[in-house]
């Protein structure tokens, strides 16, 4: 592999992984969110960004590790579900923030967490390394679906 394919490629995988950020960050925290009650460990809203800018980075470094071994071919099923998890990752703001929904958006983050802890798997076969970059983000989607899940218990939907 030559340097140049090599850091076009880790462009590649991180603009990948930021843009999934950045297409969730049109839907952000707003006077909705504001009067939701929360659980007392909620963090401030000032961490979540400088945490995900952290987590997106980390993923991109995990894929373009995966597909630096050998391509896309190299790992078939890794790298689609890669993929995948980035769009659940992306629609996750859209249905909380958005849409003001957190059952459903509930439901789609234990799914998210599926993918990411299958990705995960997939990747620590194949590079403990790129795994092991996961497992913040497996770690805090999980913490994330802890929040999501008190939000909506403590909110019910009005009758």
């Amino acid at each position: 592999m030559t340097r140049s394919r090599d850091v076009l490629g880790l462009a590649a995988w991180l603009l990948a992984s930021l843009a999934a950020g950045g297409i969730g960050s049109r839907f952000m925290p707003d006077a909705w969110y504001a009067s939701l009650a929360k659980p007392s460990w909620t963090p401030p809203d000032a961490v979540f960004a400088p945490v995900w800018t952290a987590l997106y980075v980390l993923m991109g470094v995990a894929a373009w590790t995966i597909w630096r071994r050998a391509g896309f071919r190299g790992s078939p099923v890794g790298l689609p579900l890669f993929a995948a998890q980035l769009a659940l990752n992306a629609l996750w703001p859209y249905l909380f923030f958005g849409l003001h929904r957190p059952g459903l958006a509930y439901l789609e983050i234990l799914i998210l967490w599926a993918v990411i802890l299958g990705v995960t798997a997939i990747f620590w076969r194949e590079s403990r390394a790129a795994g092991s970059l996961m497992l913040p983000y497996l770690a805090w989607v999980g913490f994330a679906s802890c929040l999501n899940l008190a939000i909506w218990r403590l909110n019910p939907p009005a009758a």
